[in-house]
């Protein structure tokens, strides 16, 4: 699965990533999708994920993702990859800085019949908001 894997990978990184349109995730997650950000976290359907990307693109209009790394084992495929942008837009209540930005992402997921089904991991959002000038008190 191997080949097959990194081709879906770099179709879902072009069509969602590189041609900024995240309503693509519904051609490469299946309708059973679910997207997992944290174990604590109740996971996120294929709707909710559309919607988690358009919030990116919208404080990021300039996002890029370069995928650096990647390892397909059976259904699973992991990627190391770097996000880039310009923040641009409102995100997580933080309002716009122009500042820019290179978070690193780690993600993990599982394939069946040419569909993404579960997605683990994500971007470093503690690095991130960090980035665009959030301040944290221990």
């Amino acid at each position: 699965m191997s080949d097959e894997a990194r081709g879906l990978l770099d179709r879902y990184i072009a069509e969602v990533w590189d041609e900024a349109n995240p309503e693509a995730v519904e051609r490469f997650a299946s309708e059973s999708y679910r997207r997992h950000t944290s174990p604590g976290a109740e996971p996120l359907d294929r709707n909710e994920q559309v919607a988690r990307l358009k919030g990116f693109r919208a404080a990021f209009p300039d996002i890029t993702i370069e995928v650096e790394d990647v390892v397909a084992d059976g259904d699973l495929l992991a990627f190391r990859s770097t996000m880039r942008g310009t923040h641009r837009g409102e995100f997580l209540g933080i309002a716009p800085t122009g500042r820019q930005v290179a978070v690193g992402l780690v993600d993990m997921v599982r394939i069946e019949d040419g569909q993404f089904v579960e997605q683990w991991g994500g971007p470093d959002m503690l690095d991130l908001v960090r980035q665009i000038g959030a301040k944290f008190e221990a």
